[in-house]
C-alpha cells in the first residue's frame, strides 16, 4: 500500500493544487480502514504510516510555500513592469512623483507611504498612500522652524510622527537621489513585521528610479530656464534697435500669459505662448532702419518689407529643436486678422493658430495704448472701445471678450487694493 501510495504520488504530484493530496489522503483512510476492519494495527505499520504520511505531508507544505513565494515575486515583478513604465513616461515632476509613489505602493510592503520632497528649501509630503494621504502638500515643521533640512538625518523620525499610534510599527526610509543630490526621501510604516533585506532593496530600486526621473526633470528645467532667458535677451535687442516701441514685449509677454491662465491653460501651453510672445518681432531685426524707423507713412514696398519680418523670424526659428510648434506659429501668424485680411498667409477665423489668435489681441491692444511718433497713446476706454469694434472682423471675439473680462477684474482687485 504505502509503495502505491509513493508512486500515486510521483504520478499526480506535477499536477499541483488539491489532486497532489488524493493519494496521501487515501492511503490514510485505507490505513485507518484496513484497522478498523481487522487487519490489525502493528507499531511498524502504524510508524511507518506515520513517516510516510509526515514526508510527503512537509514535501507539500514546502512545495506550497514555494509556490507562495513564486507567485509573490511574480506579482512584485509585475508591479514593477508596470510602474516602472508609468514612471518613465511621467514627463511632469508631479507626475513623476505620483508613479513613484504608486510603483512603491503596488509592491504592496506596507500600508502606510508617504514620499517627503522640497519645496523652497522646506520639506512636505508631495506623494501619499494611506494614513500619510491627509498630509499631502502639507509642510513636515512649522512655519519658522529653524531645523536643518535636507541634512537633517531626523527627517524620518518627524515624518513617522504624523502617523496616528496605531499606524506606527515597523518602518522603512529610503533617500531618492538625483543629480547627484538629495531630492527626497521615501518613507514605509507597517505594523509587526521588520522590512527584510529584500524588501528594502526592492524599495531602493524604485527610489533609484524615481531619482533618475526627478534629476532629470530638473536638468530639464534648468535647461528650459536658460532657454527662456536666451529669448528673453533676444527680445530686448529687439528694443534697443526698435526703440519706439520700449517696453513693449514684456508687456505682451506679461498680458497674454495671465490671459492664457486667467482661460485655463496648462502650464505646456503658457510656456510656448510666453516664449513665441518673447520672440513675435524678432524679424525685425532683419529689417533696414530706413523702414524699421521711417517717419511717415509706408510706400508698398515698404509695407511689403515691414510685413516680411513675421516669415523672416519664423525662418530664423524653425532650427531651434526645442521650441515648440505653437511658438513658431505665433511668430509667424500674429499679424493674421480673424477675417483674412491679415499676412503672411491671409489665414481666417479658426485656421489661424489658437495661440496666434490670443496674442494679437493683446498685441493690438498695447500698441494702441502705447505712444507711437506717428500717434499719441490712446486712453484706456477708447482702446477697449477699439477692441470691441474689430471682434469677428480682425480679432477673434472669443479672445477680445475674454481679454477685456480679465482687464475689468485686474481694475476691480486694484481697486480693492487701494481702498
Amino acid at each position: 500500500m504505502a509503495g502505491l501510495t509513493v508512486a500515486l504520488s510521483a504520478l499526480t504530484w506535477p499536477l499541483g493544487g488539491r489532486w497532489r493530496w488524493v493519494p496521501l489522503l487515501g492511503f490514510v483512510a485505507t490505513f485507518l480502514l484496513s484497522a478498523v476492519w481487522g487487519a490489525g494495527l502493528s507499531l511498524a505499520g502504524l510508524l511507518g504510516a506515520l513517516l510516510l504520511v509526515g514526508g510527503l505531508g512537509a514535501l507539500g507544505l514546502r512545495d506550497s510555500a514555494l509556490t507562495g513565494e513564486v507567485t509573490g515575486l511574480r506579482q512584485v515583478a509585475a508591479a514593477l513592469q508596470g510602474g516602472s513604465g508609468r514612471l518613465v513616461e511621467a514627463n511632469r515632476a508631479e507626475d513623476i512623483v505620483r508613479a513613484g509613489v504608486a510603483l512603491v505602493a503596488e509592491l504592496g510592503f506596507a500600508p502606510h507611504l508617504a514620499y517627503v520632497g522640497y519645496v523652497r528649501g522646506l520639506p512636505q509630503v508631495l506623494g501619499a498612500r494611506g494614513a500619510f494621504a491627509e498630509y499631502v502638500h502639507r509642510p513636515i515643521f512649522p512655519a519658522g522652524d529653524s531645523h536643518s533640512v535636507q541634512a537633517d538625518h531626523a527627517l524620518a523620525d518627524e515624518v513617522l510622527a504624523l502617523l496616528p499610534p496605531e499606524a506606527r510599527g515597523e518602518h522603512l526610509s529610503v533617500p531618492v537621489m538625483g543629480g547627484g543630490h538629495d531630492l527626497g526621501l521615501l518613507v514605509l510604516s507597517r505594523p509587526g513585521v521588520p522590512f527584510s533585506a529584500d524588501e528594502r532593496g526592492l524599495v531602493e530600486s524604485c527610489a533609484c528610479l524615481m531619482g533618475a526621473q526627478l534629476g532629470q526633470w530638473e536638468a530639464i528645467c534648468e535647461l528650459r530656464d536658460a532657454n527662456d532667458l536666451t529669448l528673453r535677451s533676444l527680445g530686448a535687442a529687439l528694443e534697443r534697435r526698435d526703440d519706439e516701441t520700449g517696453g513693449h514685449t514684456m508687456r505682451v509677454v506679461s498680458a497674454s500669459v495671465r490671459l492664457a491662465q486667467a482661460l485655463g491653460w496648462d502650464e505646456e501651453r503658457v510656456a510656448a505662448l510666453r516664449r513665441g510672445a518673447y520672440l513675435h518681432d524678432l524679424g525685425k531685426l532683419a529689417i533696414p532702419d530706413r523702414v524699421l524707423h521711417k517717419r511717415g507713412p509706408l510706400d508698398t514696398e515698404e509695407r511689403r518689407i515691414i510685413e516680411s519680418h513675421s516669415v523672416i523670424g519664423y525662418n530664423l526659428l524653425q532650427d531651434l529643436h526645442f521650441l515648440p510648434a505653437e511658438t513658431l506659429d505665433l511668430v509667424r501668424h500674429h499679424h493674421e486678422r480673424w477675417d483674412g485680411s491679415g499676412y503672411p498667409a491671409r489665414l481666417r477665423g479658426h485656421d489661424i493658430p489658437e495661440a496666434a489668435r490670443l496674442f494679437a489681441v493683446v498685441d493690438v491692444y498695447d500698441a494702441l495704448t502705447s505712444a507711437r511718433p506717428y500717434k499719441p497713446a490712446w486712453p484706456r476706454a477708447q482702446a477697449l472701445q477699439e477692441l470691441r469694434a474689430q471682434a469677428g472682423r480682425q480679432l477673434d471675439p472669443h479672445y477680445v471678450a475674454a481679454f477685456i473680462r480679465m482687464l475689468e477684474a485686474e481694475e476691480q482687485d486694484d481697486v480693492r487694493l487701494v481702498s
